[in-house]
């Protein structure tokens, strides 16, 4: 698929949802799998609020609890 195919594709699916780009909040970092993914489970016309509020479910999910690994640390010998 063209990227041009893709951008159209998620540009239908945020008019479908009814999250108006134009009055998008600056500064939401999503890659398009997760917005795809996202959009696809919202009925027509949840409006941006329900968009924002799951991309912020998915993403404290995959952020631990402090925003901190705690599996990465190691005892020091």
């Amino acid at each position: 698929m063209t990227d041009e195919r893709r951008f159209d594709e998620l540009l239908a699916e945020f008019e479908r949802v009814g999250v108006d780009l134009h009055s998008f909040p600056a500064g939401i970092t999503v890659r398009r799998e997760e917005a795809m993914r996202v959009l696809h489970s919202l009925p027509d016309n949840a409006g941006p609020a329900a968009f924002l509020a799951r991309i912020r479910e998915e993403q404290q999910a995959r952020t631990p609890a402090h925003g901190i690994d705690r599996q990465t640390f190691k005892a020091s010998d």
